[in-house]
């Protein structure tokens, strides 16, 4: 079976709070208490986002989602009541999309949800570039593939990524504003700087010959970022 949400989080209460709410608002989503549930789930049943807690019952949603990462692109969005710029900048760096923190709003979580939804459903993405490739200085994204090559070389991108950089590339030699990076990429102003952040800092480990010290993706302070191709 098929579901838009899966929730993993120990609290039953809020697990089925959030599965009735979503499910007004035809976001057919269910609930799992732990990791074993949540493994045991996916082997049954396919879903396009997962909520993960961070505190499960004698369990990490850390560990959880580094397994999940393991098999699966996946979105994953943290809902903790860990909130501290640490835990927020960890659940990123191993591979959450975004991080939500407890007591949350029904609507905001919805609103979030729906917007990781969209943006990973290929249908309601629009920014993929006009040809097959498009390339800047020794790399070439890859359309057809979804994919970032380097010569004959290819390399890995998770989806998130590939869809930044392909905003960025599509406006290569331009500023881009944060804001509009949420809006575009992430199809919502209610993603987080620490988010942006840690996916341009993926990025650059990936792209760049020394990330502390960029050739393609600068940081322009206060505003965004910048794709410069010199060879443009």
């Amino acid at each position: 079976m098929h579901f838009d949400c899966l929730v993993v989080d120990d609290e039953e209460a809020l697990g089925r709070s959030v599965c009735e709410y979503f499910n007004l608002f035809e976001v057919k989503t269910e609930w799992v208490p732990g990791s074993k549930e949540c493994t045991a789930f996916l082997k049954g049943n396919t879903t396009d986002l997962i909520l993960l807690d961070v505190n499960l019952d004698g369990e990490s949603g850390f560990n959880l989602c580094k397994e999940l990462r393991e098999k699966s692109d996946l979105p994953i969005l943290f809902i903790s009541a860990r909130s501290s710029d640490d835990d927020v900048l960890l659940g990123l760096g191993l591979g959450g999309d975004d991080y939500i923190a407890k007591p949350f709003s029904l609507n905001v979580l919805l609103a979030k949800t729906q917007a990781l939804l969209r943006r990973y459903r290929r249908d309601g993405v629009d920014n993929a570039p006009d040809s097959e490739t498009c390339s800047f200085g020794r790399y070439t994204l890859n359309q057809a593939r979804m994919c970032l090559e380097e010569g004959d070389k290819e390399i890995e991108l998770k989806s998130m990524e590939y869809k930044l950089l392909t905003y960025l590339v599509q406006n290569k030699n331009r500023t881009v504003p944060k804001n509009e990076l949420f809006r575009r990429v992430w199809g919502a102003s209610v993603t987080s700087d620490a988010t942006l952040n840690v996916h341009i800092h993926r990025l650059r480990e990936k792209i760049e010959d020394d990330p502390n010290n960029p050739r393609y993706i600068k940081t322009m302070w206060g505003v965004g970022y910048r794709l410069e191709a010199p060879d443009a």
